[in-house]
């Protein structure tokens, strides 16, 4: 088992509490969580939001110059009233941020609170799929003060808000809570069907909801990502994070190169000139197309045990996926001691070009060669990416031919033995 000494970013106040903590008295653990023993008649607020299916059209307006939405005026004042409350654990509006000068402008933060306010622990970086453990610190844990709403459909197509609405245990809400060690403004997690304590692992239905959280925000600066573990998620509790940041990513400007197009109409292009290597996904006939795409890729990592993150730009249009191996390098000792000094670890923040420095040294050093250098740490080699392309491809070809087999034996034939042996012919390379 390959393990490393770092530390966990707390994202709860409740964690910290781990350690040593009682069992909860019959009639609340005096907590307010959203444990069993105190959730029973509580309330939170709802969102209830409406499900576009086009990726295209009306029912996906373009992601510019758009007025602010309710999602985005209620995340903010939620999140304002949060801090005016004293919930975070450091004022993060303090932090020193500056674009470094160069060609990429990557984003430098001076965030001292996330290197000093934080605890030890042992993290395994060599499974990316682990059990879910009730007996360490899951979301679960929190309290009903640090979410700010539950998140779900529309019932009938259209945009609701209930401000004190039931929790339904029984059907496990999405919930949006605050992040107390914040990375930028408004910064979030988004926990899907939480009560369900799925491990930290993308499926369908997961990254779909995401997908509809940037579209219902329609901010170009609001951006959803999510690390995979050993890829620098810290709680084996599935959920995305997400903030605003009113710059573009480095990445969001790399060159990139068509390779192919799926029969969903999702286009899929490899990143240039940028020091990661990933793979970037537009389009699809249905916004459930390029959820759908996306989930297959991710699940193919998942399944070969090769860590990676995500970044969802554009409102939704556009998805970066990103393998990744500083982790698996930090642990055999293949990373020098100066990037280890550093105390970065690359998620998929400092993937994207937003660099979380944790000493003055480090931010007043910042230049583009230097973060070049760490990121290009983080990428699989040449070699290795096509390998691992190469496995995603298959498992997108075959997710495309198990659709077209299951229309055809609900229309009340069966496949034909062209269709079985030709599925390749759902990719178009370029």
């Amino acid at each position: 088992m390959l393990s490393i000494k770092r530390v966990a970013t707390l994202v709860s106040n409740f964690q910290k509490e781990e350690v040593g903590v009682p069992a909860p008295p019959s009639e609340g653990c005096g907590r307010n969580c959203l444990k069993s023993c105190c959730i029973q008649a509580a309330k939170l607020p709802l969102y209830a939001f409406k499900e576009v299916e086009k990726v295209g059209g009306k029912d996906l307006p373009l992601c510019k110059e758009q007025p602010v939405t309710f999602l985005d005026s209620l995340i903010l004042g939620e999140w304002e009233d949060r801090m005016q409350r004293g919930l975070f654990r450091y004022d993060v509006t303090a932090c020193e941020t500056k674009v470094i000068p160069g060609e990429y402008g990557f984003i430098a933060q001076l965030n001292e609170g996330r290197h000093l306010k934080k605890r030890p622990t042992e993290f395994q970086v060599d499974k990316v799929l682990q059990p879910f453990d009730e007996s360490k610190f899951n979301f679960t844990k929190i309290g009903q003060e640090e979410v700010l709403f539950q998140f779900e459909a529309s019932s009938d197509g259209e945009v609701q808000f209930f401000p004190n609405a039931p929790i339904d245990v029984e059907n496990s809400p999405s919930v949006v809570a605050i992040n107390v060690s914040p990375i930028e403004y408004g910064h979030v997690l988004l926990i899907p069907r939480i009560f369900e304590c799925l491990p930290q692992r993308i499926d369908h239905a997961s990254f779909l909801l995401a997908l509809h959280m940037a579209v219902e925000a329609g901010n170009p600066y609001f951006r959803l990502g999510y690390n995979s573990l050993g890829a620098f998620a810290t709680i084996n509790h599935l959920h995305f994070q997400a903030y605003y940041l009113a710059v573009p990513f480095p990445i969001e400007k790399a060159p990139t190169k068509k390779i192919a197009k799926l029969n969903r109409g999702v286009k899929i292009s490899k990143l240039l000139n940028y020091p990661i290597r990933g793979l970037v996904f537009e389009g699809g006939h249905l916004l459930k197309d390029l959820a759908n795409t996306v989930s297959d890729a991710c699940i193919c990592l998942q399944h070969n045990n090769i860590p990676y993150n995500i970044l969802i730009s554009d409102c939704g249009r556009q998805v970066f996926l990103l393998p990744q191996c500083y982790a698996e390098k930090q642990a055999l000792g293949e990373v020098s001691a100066e990037l280890l000094d550093t105390q970065v670890n690359p998620a998929v923040w400092e993937i994207s070009g937003h660099m979380v420095l944790k000493r003055r040294k480090d931010y007043e050093e910042a230049s583009e060669a230097n973060a070049w250098r760490l990121l290009a740490e983080v990428s699989l080699s040449e070699e290795r990416f096509q390998e691992v392309s190469c496995l995603i491809f298959q498992a997108m070809t075959s997710s495309e031919l198990e659709v077209k087999c299951q229309c055809v034996e609900e229309a009340g034939s069966s496949p034909s033995p062209a269709m079985v042996a030709g599925s390749q012919e759902c990719l178009v390379l370029q």
